[in-house]
């Protein structure tokens, strides 16, 4: 959804235009769009007043809008629906008077958004370990929150570990943890099994592609984290490996291709797809956008 959010902007404003942060964290997608023109900030300061300015898929603080608001920007936001989610999770415990603990890796864009709803309330916890040193007792109101690229071991492990301590501790009634992540991380824990090598495609910013390596080396696979076809090195495999090859969820496919293509070529190798959970699952893009396209009856490419 944020990259056709993206694409569908251009088409529509022309460019420059600019966005808060990558769009995704995948470099090939970023580079991309910055051949095509956009412009990738970190601060609002940064965007000239009345320019268009995207929020990433990973969300915003309520503070980035107002400044953003300030500058008289055209704001679009194309945060995922489900970091939407627990941005509003975190609203309402923080108006409940919650102290919220958020599992997640301490300066990843989602994080900050999402701390960013209301800081007062936050703290963040990234290892079961962290949990027996937080300065609550039984009778402080606690909930938590998670990251939705997590490792669902990862976190579930913390979950456990604060329910343990902290037995009046709430949480969502959902599970926050991306459908896609979870996905994926599934297929790696089933599909390593046969495997001796495996190829992440992903970048080394993407929370959701870490995890996919880290897991498969937690079964004791050589795991590889990648860009592209590019980067892999002939040395990993003596040429009787089975690989297993997956991505983040905002890798290309095309560059999954080019890599299948790089084994193929290189070794003569056998394909074989296999498909662990299908997803259906379709984003709109966001209402401000739609009306823009609405409005000028812009043909969808």
């Amino acid at each position: 959804m944020a990259i056709e959010t993206l694409e569908t902007a251009i088409r529509l404003y022309g460019t420059p235009i600019y966005v808060f942060h990558e769009i995704v964290h995948n470099k090939h997608v970023v580079d991309r769009f910055v051949r095509e023109g956009a412009v990738f900030v970190d601060r609002v300061e940064q965007v000239p007043e009345g320019a268009v300015l995207l929020f990433s898929a990973h969300g915003v603080a309520p503070e980035v809008r107002r400044l953003a608001h300030d500058r008289r920007l055209n704001a679009i936001d194309a945060t995922c629906p489900l970091v939407t989610k627990v941005h509003l999770e975190a609203i309402k415990y923080a108006k409940q008077g919650y102290r919220i603990m958020l599992i997640g890796h301490e300066g990843h864009d989602e994080v900050i958004g999402t701390i960013g709803q209301a800081p007062e309330a936050f703290t963040l916890v990234e290892t079961a370990e962290q949990v027996d040193g937080l300065p609550f007792g039984p009778d402080d109101k606690l909930a938590y929150l998670t990251q939705t690229t997590l490792s669902v071991d990862d976190a579930s492990r913390i979950i456990t570990r604060l329910k343990a301590r902290f037995p009046q501790i709430v949480g969502p009634p959902k599970d926050d943890i991306c459908y896609a992540t979870q996905n994926r991380q599934e297929a790696v824990r089933i599909l390593a099994e046969g495997a001796s090598v495996v190829l992440v495609l992903g970048s080394q910013n993407s929370s959701n592609s870490q995890r996919l390596a880290e897991l498969a080396r937690e079964g004791g696979i050589a795991a590889h984290l990648i860009d592209g076809a590019d980067e892999i090195d002939p040395a990993w495999f003596a040429g009787d490996e089975t690989v297993l090859i997956t991505a983040g969820a905002s890798a290309p496919e095309g560059v999954v291709q080019d890599c299948v293509r790089w084994l193929q070529d290189r070794y003569e190798a056998d394909v074989e797809e296999r498909t662990i959970r299908d997803e259906e699952v379709y984003f709109p893009l966001p209402k401000e956008l739609r009306a823009a396209v609405a409005a000028v009856r812009l043909p969808m490419a």
